[in-house]
Formats: C-alpha cells, sequence, structure tokens
C-alpha cells in the first residue's frame, strides 16, 4: 500500500519533491511513519528494500525492544529503534516541528512513555489500562485517562506522570508544536483545559490534550 508524496503528514521531514509514491505503514497511519522510510530515507542505514528484508529475516530490527518483521511496521513519535548487530538505538523525536530521530544509549533504550487513552476495571480490582499506539496493559495502579506511564523493558509500569505544575512536557500538536519546558498552570479557558508552559524566558499556552510527559 503506498501515497502520494505530495499527501504525506507535514511531520514527516521528507521533501515534497521525488519518487511520486511512498511507502505506508501497515496501521496507525496518520500518526506514524513506516520502518522503510524510517531507515532508508530518514536515516539512511539501508539502501534499498531488499536490504531491509535482510536484516528483518535475520532479527536485526527492534521497536520498543521487540523484534519487527515487516518494513511497513509504524515507528510512531517517542517509539526506540535499534539495530541489533550494529548496536544502535534512536527515539523518534520532535526537532523543528519535524519528526528526527536522536541516537541514544542502551538505558535509555530500554523505557518508553506512553499516554493512557482509556481504562476498564476487570475482576479483582485490576485495570486494564489501554495506551496510545494501541498497547494495552493489566495492572494494579491506581491511573486515569490522560495520565502516562513510563514502560521498561520487561513489560512492567516503572513511573507514572500526572500532568501538573512543574511536570516537564512537550508541544505534539498545535501551533506551538515541539515547544517544550515545565507546567506552570493550568486552567479552563471555556471548554478546553489550558496548560501555561515555560520555554525558555517565554510562557505560551498549549491545549492540555496536544502535551506530552517527558521522561
Amino acid at each position: 500500500m503506498h501515497q502520494k508524496r505530495k499527501t504525506i503528514p507535514k511531520l514527516w521531514a521528507l521533501p515534497r519533491t521525488g519518487t511520486k509514491y511512498l511507502a505506508v505503514s501497515d496501521h496507525n497511519q496518520r500518526t506514524s511513519i513506516p520502518l522503510i522510510i524510517v531507515l532508508r530515507d530518514m536515516l539512511k542505514l539501508v539502501q534499498t528494500k531488499k536490504e531491509l528484508k535482510g536484516l528483518l529475516y535475520n532479527k536485526q530490527i527492534k521497536v520498543n525492544t521487540r523484534i519487527v518483521k515487516e518494513g511497513n511496521f509504524p515507528i510512531q513519535l517517542f517509539d526506540t529503534l535499534t539495530l541489533v548487530d550494529a548496536k544502535k538505538n534512536y527515539r523518534a523525536i520532535i526537532k523543528g516541528k519535524r519528526i528526527a530521530f536522536e541516537e541514544i544509549s542502551d538505558k535509555e533504550n530500554a523505557i518508553r512513555v506512553y499516554k493512557v487513552i482509556n481504562k476498564k476495571i476487570l475482576a479483582a480490582k485490576k485495570v486494564q489500562i489501554n495506551l496510545d499506539g494501541g498497547r494495552n496493559l493489566i495492572t494494579n495502579e491506581k491511573i486515569n485517562p490522560g495520565d502516562f506511564v513510563v514502560i521498561s523493558s520487561d513489560n512492567k509500569i516503572s513511573k507514572i506522570i500526572t500532568l501538573k505544575k512543574d511536570v516537564e512536557v512537550i508541544a505534539i500538536q498545535g501551533k506551538h508544536l515541539g515547544k517544550e519546558g515545565k507546567i506552570k498552570e493550568i486552567f479552563k479557558e471555556g471548554e478546553n483545559t489550558i496548560a501555561t508552559i515555560t520555554h525558555g524566558k517565554e510562557e505560551v499556552k498549549v491545549n492540555l490534550n496536544n502535551l506530552y510527559a517527558k521522561i
């Protein structure tokens, strides 16, 4: 499955000129970039789809510490990407209002922050939380939708983050995309919940739904 290059999201750090069509992620197409695009066109770690298939066949690619097998596997913001034999790790970040990839350590690669988008009470007072990106976890922790959880490589919650004063955040949508800082205050503005964050020497107002917790 493919899409026209001129229709790719603005977050993709790719030119609008070149081959007419580009690959599409297997799922989460609106919020992700397919693995082939990341490795070939952005990081330039492979030259061809055939080269990527060889790496996948030999279990050389991991996303969020799990081996992947599909060239169109979706890479989302804050996902971690590992090349096993090369011993290289990368995290998807926002840089200059575009998705970029920064090299990270093995320690940093072992954790990933997710937003809780829903929860369901199960038997024995256990809770199933639904995370952005389609991941689900069963937990006994007290967690609410809108909170963020830090997940370690053993699939356990190592930290819960609630957006409040002094929490470090980054804007992932809207006109302040990419701006980061600490929350100064949270207040209602009509039907919206707004956070004022300190960004360098300035203060900006951002819809709370457009913010993501930083580790």
